[in-house]
């Protein structure tokens, strides 16, 4: 076995483990639409080019220029250079922070094998003729340090693939939901609560009903197609349908294949402004659902939300409005006590004097508006008071939503999974009930467009307010923070940066006071935004 020989097998090993990383950004970016993943390697040149084997391609290119006894020397060097950036790649994901891992889906594989292909092309040249050895290591070498951009290119190949496949499946999906003649179908969207206020419902209509949910956040066409196609039983009563969208027009898509008679619109606010170009356009696609409701179709909406309020509902179902701070609503929330066990609040509804008493081991009003959503939906579709109080008694703690844990020496609100203004301002009003030292944890907000630094800004004068102590992750990404902050007076020497939520971790351990400790961990920052 030659050197060149051994060198295309390194790099073939080399390759899967840099590849793992660029497909998993390519799948949390959703395969580029509204070029997400291009603009993710716009936002990170340093992570895509500054690599270890951008020097072995370097060196390789040398080699092959110079293409003399020497060669074989360089060629040696630029496989240690692959083997040191294989280990830093290694080391770097056991402390990697992974919200969401890659999921190898159907698709994912399909992606793999075109990668594949075009990765490998080189090294079956060589097998097959080896008197271009050092040339074709070179290109092979070329195409390695430029991996993020095959990936990119392996799914431009595999679209028309991709599109077939979709047709199938949703075709199927169609079908399958048609010859389910007694199923009642719920849609769920807004900016922010979507899959909140989908688990809550499911949780309170499980008393009476066999309700099935998208599962975790599947909330995109393919999403739906495959909790239709592999989840949804002949036996289910209900399907709730979560609909997320990017862009005007995909909400409207996606009543079009499930078709929902129900719908509830959680806040609107300004997640992915970005990506929807104004706000006037994610208001208009988040009421794309309450457009599609037939007439005999109920639409459950929020009366202290000015954005839904104000919206010229073309609609003609029943409108069934909701809220805390505002009087004049079908079903209204008062009362709001929270502790470190959950909430208690009374429910009022429009024409009945009697006050009910609901409790639920949630956090935080938007978690109380997610409920009244439920309870308004459950008592419409014919379940009892009794039942609905039962119901929201066993509404279970959300994951990484204002997640109440015991760590011994602190009690944590995990709030981690994702984070928005409206949701983070809720989250600091929770942390400001508890009785003890409050400390806020952070990386601040993203995928808010061109007002990410003002709303973060705006996120700090808040945490000022509140906090007897913040600790920022990452010094960069969290600056407008530290700016609002500082502005707002804060002590400095309770303000602390720290490079990752590790870190945070153990710092808190030495902030430990007599008292009880309550640190709010406020979004984690997603994968594609890694300092």
């Amino acid at each position: 076995m030659n050197i060149y020989t051994i060198s295309f097998l390194l790099i073939l090993v080399f390759n899967v483990v840099k590849n793992k990383k660029s497909i998993h950004m390519l799948q949390q970016n959703l395969y580029n639409e509204n070029n997400r993943y291009l603009k993710w390697i716009k936002k990170n040149l340093k992570t895509v080019l500054m690599t270890l084997d951008f020097l072995s391609l370097v060196i390789l290119g040398i080699a092959y220029f110079l293409n003399h006894s020497l060669s074989t020397v360089l060629v040696i060097i630029a496989d240690i250079f692959y083997l040191l950036e294989c280990a830093r790649i290694l080391n770097l994901r056991k402390t990697e922070q992974v919200k969401k891992p890659l999921v190898v889906t159907s698709r994912i594989k399909r992606l793999m094998v075109t990668v594949t292909v075009l990765m490998g092309l080189p090294i079956i040249i060589y097998f097959v003729d080896r008197n271009q050895g050092l040339l074709l290591l070179f290109v092979e070498s070329l195409v390695t340090y430029f991996s993020y951009f095959i990936v990119y290119l392996a799914k431009v190949i595999n679209t028309p693939i991709e599109k077939f496949v979709y047709i199938y499946y949703e075709t199927k999906a169609k079908n399958k939901l048609k010859s389910m003649t007694n199923l009642k179908v719920v849609g769920i969207t807004g900016s922010y609560g979507k899959t909140s206020s989908k688990n809550i419902l499911n949780d309170i209509l499980n008393i009476k009903f066999i309700s099935r949910p998208t599962p975790r956040n599947l909330n995109t066409e393919y999403g739906l197609m495959i909790t239709i196609n592999n989840y949804l039983d002949k036996f289910d009563d209900i399907f709730i349908a979560e609909m997320g969208a990017y862009k005007k027009g995909e909400i409207k898509k996606l009543c079009d294949m499930v078709h929902p008679k129900y719908g509830i619109l959680t806040r609107i606010g300004l997640a992915h402004l970005e990506s929807f170009g104004s706000a006037e356009n994610i208001i208009k696609t988040k009421f794309e659902l309450i457009e599609s409701l037939p007439d005999d179709g109920i639409a459950v909406l929020n009366k202290d939300d000015p954005k839904q309020v104000s919206y010229p509902i073309q609609s003609k179902c029943k409108k069934i409005w909701i809220g805390i701070e505002s009087d004049d609503v079908d079903v209204k929330a008062f009362d709001i006590q929270c502790d470190y066990k959950g909430s208690k609040f009374h429910v009022m509804f429009k024409g009945d004097k009697n006050q009910y008493i609901f409790e639920t081991k949630l956090l935080g009003n938007h978690n109380i508006y997610n409920i009244l959503a439920g309870i308004a939906l459950g008592k419409e579709l014919g379940i009892s008071m009794k039942e609905l109080q039962q119901g929201v008694r066993k509404v279970r703690p959300i994951e990484s939503r204002l997640e109440l844990k015991d760590f011994g020496y602190m009690y944590q609100i995990n709030d981690a999974y994702n984070s928005n203004p409206i949701g983070a301002k809720s989250a600091l009003d929770v942390l400001n009930m508890m009785p003890g030292m409050k400390v806020v944890v952070t990386p601040g907000m993203t995928e808010l467009g061109e007002k990410e630094e003002e709303l973060n800004h705006i996120f700090g004068t808040q945490i000022a307010t509140v906090a007897d102590y913040v600790i920022l992750v990452g010094e960069k990404k969290t600056r407008p923070i530290f700016e609002g902050i500082n502005e707002s007076g804060f002590d400095q020497d309770k303000l602390f940066i720290v490079n990752s939520v590790y870190q945070a971790y153990d710092l808190l351990k030495t902030l430990k006071q007599k008292e009880d400790m309550y640190a709010l961990f406020e979004n984690d920052l997603p994968d594609a935004y890694n300092e």
